[in-house]
């Protein structure tokens, strides 16, 4: 019996556009903490709650998202979602007031979330459904490419350009992305009877028990993504912050030797499981590496990118377990909608790690407080998720 075909050419350009566009946003992250301390005076729990704004906007957008994906073409919606995406970063460039970077960031964040869930929900429909868990591992890991090259690239750049080479860079890597996303072919979407507006329109009510484990596994995450340049600045690490990125995402490419195989196999709660278990373990490593840097600097040098390598692990264990459990909690005609929740819930966690990882750094004198609280919380998904979560899952899943 012969496989479906995976790698169409839809699916090469869509893998294209994702990545240029995470590439883009990644090169970008771990230098704005910089850019608003330093263009803007800003301090830690300001900085915080400014790149949080980006992640509210994209919460508050995300079941209108999949509400309006469920409910007209799709593609159009990408496109522009995309486009305005892309021309955000032009603004950076020109705004010299820190109320208008807010602003601009925040519309950065209601593109993001429109064109994150029209790109995951148009992947979807490309895949065969035989081959979904490893379409989407694919997919996913042109994310981690791009979590890998760029904040390396953008705190190299950090180092030797101007941060409006920098902003130009990400510009120029979502323009390239916007063409090959128009060059995608969706499959033809059926017209479906408009259902009355309730909640599950917006909201995939059965993904919840599930979305609120991923909410509590992306707390630290987003801690992690933001501030690790600065955590390892602060208790001395001398290896290259970039290298951390670098050593996740090949943590994260490892994964998808297998993970996306055993999903697509039917074994989603112990994939995720799995990922949740090395998780713990990896945030609680991470936060003690303060301490053991007053024992053996190098030592723990070597301990910060294992830590990330096996982080890249867990998480890339996970993210296509997680995109196809709330998948499969849906019928055909609520795949936006499945898909909005899905990002919702990741979103709202990296949301409160942007904000309380400044916050807590600031109000306890470090970062590994806020890494400490991030892997007390990872326990407490863990077992929300074998209790609760993954029974749910069991019990009402359609396929």
């Amino acid at each position: 019996m012969t496989k479906d075909k995976l790698f169409t050419p839809a699916f090469c350009y869509i893998l294209a556009a994702n990545f240029l566009l995470f590439f883009a946003f990644y090169l970008l992250l771990p230098v704005l903490p910089f850019y608003l301390k330093e263009q803007f005076m800003a301090e830690k729990s300001m900085i915080g709650f400014i790149l949080s704004c980006y992640t509210i906007a994209c919460l508050c957008i995300r079941p209108f998202s999949g509400y309006m994906l469920d409910t007209f073409s799709r593609k159009p919606l990408y496109l522009l979602a995309y486009f305005v995406f892309t021309v955000i970063f032009g603004g950076y460039m020109l705004t010299g007031l820190l109320a208008v970077f807010i602003c601009l960031r925040i519309v950065h964040g209601f593109a993001f979330g429109m064109v994150s869930v029209a790109g995951n929900t148009i992947v979807i429909d490309i895949l065969p459904s035989s081959r979904r868990g490893e379409g989407l591992g694919y997919y996913g890991l042109a994310n981690n490419i791009a979590m890998s090259f760029g904040p390396m690239t953008g705190l190299f750049m950090h180092n030797t350009c101007s941060y409006e080479v920098i902003f130009s860079c990400s510009l120029l890597s979502c323009a390239l992305g916007l063409v090959m996303a128009a060059l995608v072919k969706t499959p033809h979407k059926p017209q479906v009877k408009r259902e009355p507006i309730s909640l599950d329109r917006f909201l995939l009510v059965k993904g919840l028990p599930a979305g609120f484990s991923l909410l509590l596994l992306s707390i630290p995450y987003g801690v992690t993504t933001s501030y690790i340049a600065m955590y390892a600045g602060e208790i001395g690490i001398e290896v290259s912050s970039g290298l951390y990125f670098t050593c996740m995402a090949v943590g994260l490419a490892v994964s998808r030797i297998f993970s996306g195989k055993q999903v697509d196999k039917g074994r989603i709660t112990w994939v995720i499981s799995l990922g949740m278990y090395l998780a713990c373990m990896s945030f609680f490593a991470l936060a003690s590496c303060g301490k053991l840097m007053l024992w053996n600097p190098h030592f723990t040098s070597f301990l910060f990118l294992l830590i990330a390598f096996l982080q890249g692990i867990a998480f890339g264990t996970m993210f296509p377990a997680f995109n196809t459990l709330f998948v499969n909690l849906a019928s055909n005609s609520q795949r936006g909608t499945a898909t909005s929740t899905y990002l919702t819930s990741w979103d709202v966690g990296i949301g409160i790690g942007l904000m309380g990882g400044g916050v807590i750094a600031q109000a306890f004198g470090g970062f590994e407080y806020a890494y400490l609280s991030g892997a007390f919380l990872t326990i407490v998904s863990a077992l929300f998720f074998l209790i609760k979560a993954g029974p749910h899952f069991n019990l009402n899943k359609l396929r």
